[in-house]
């Protein structure tokens, strides 16, 4: 082997006997970080890993990049998603009150709204949710066999008992007539909460519940067959609950947690 590489035999021994480098140790610590947290959360890619890491070892997003491409570790994420709603009736409309401003400073100013459909062998299990534009936080939600008016009541029910919104709170959806329901226009109008809706055939208008859809399926449901539409519930409460309220981190959030965010910012708003 000597001299297939051309180099002498005590130099080869040398080279093998000698200590690992500073960073090579680093790097190993480094791999050894990447690997528990890939382990944890597997379909993370590299920035909310590198976020993680750099919590425990100072390191450059570069770093975890080559470290990640040199040993194969990847995001495995499922992707198979599309709009549920269905917005060709004659209801009214509200008017696009937010008009894709997405970046909101303040918790429970803007709340945005949308409905998904996961299929199990008893047949489809709907979700609504309710979510915090300002935190990324999924404040409500609900579930059930059929998509009416009374899932996304029952959603906004839970994220209206759960914060206590102040006055001048906006609710933006989609156009889809369980939206435009009278009952579910009456129960923003008690709470003074004003309605907002994307403009016709503007999917990116709502983008931002949309895109919780997108996390939830690619994350989580796309990898199982459930049996029953219990068992997809109780997958889907466990994403929202645990997953994706408290461990997920948000880029728009800077790489931390809608609940580490949460707390930051109302430990500043006290001073």
């Amino acid at each position: 082997m000597c001299n297939l590489l051309e180099v002498s035999r005590s130099g080869y021994y040398d080279w093998v006997g000698r200590p690992s480098s500073q960073r090579e140790i680093k790097h190993n610590r480094i791999l050894k970080e990447i690997k528990r947290i890939h382990k944890k959360h597997p379909v993370w890619g590299v920035d909310p890993i590198w976020a993680e890491v750099k919590e425990i070892i100072p390191c450059s997003r570069n770093t975890v990049y080559s470290i990640m491409k040199k040993n194969g570790i990847k995001s495995k994420r499922k992707t198979k998603w599309k709009a549920t709603t269905n917005s060709n009736h004659n209801l009214a409309v509200a008017p696009n009150l937010l008009e894709q401003n997405f970046d909101i400073k303040v918790p429970n100013t803007v709340w945005v709204g949308d409905i998904t459909y996961h299929w199990t062998k008893e047949g489809w299990l709907y979700t609504a949710i309710v979510k915090d534009l300002c935190t990324k936080d999924v404040v409500g939600y609900a579930m059930s066999d059929r998509m009416t008016k009374e899932l996304v009541i029952k959603a906004m029910e839970m994220a209206l008992k759960r914060e206590k919104p102040s006055l001048g709170l906006i609710f933006h959806s989609d156009r889809g007539s369980q939206y435009c329901s009278n009952d579910f226009k009456d129960l923003l109008k008690v709470n003074h909460i004003s309605q907002s809706m994307s403009r016709k055939g503007n999917p990116y208008d709502n983008a931002c519940a949309e895109n919780f859809f997108s996390c939830l399926k690619c994350e989580c449901t796309n990898f199982y067959s459930f049996r029953t539409r219990e068992a997809a519930k109780q997958a889907i409460f466990e994403y929202i609950e645990v997953y994706y309220n408290r461990q997920r981190r948000h880029a728009a959030l800077g790489w931390i947690t809608p609940a580490a965010y949460n707390k930051m910012w109302y430990w500043n708003l006290a001073g």
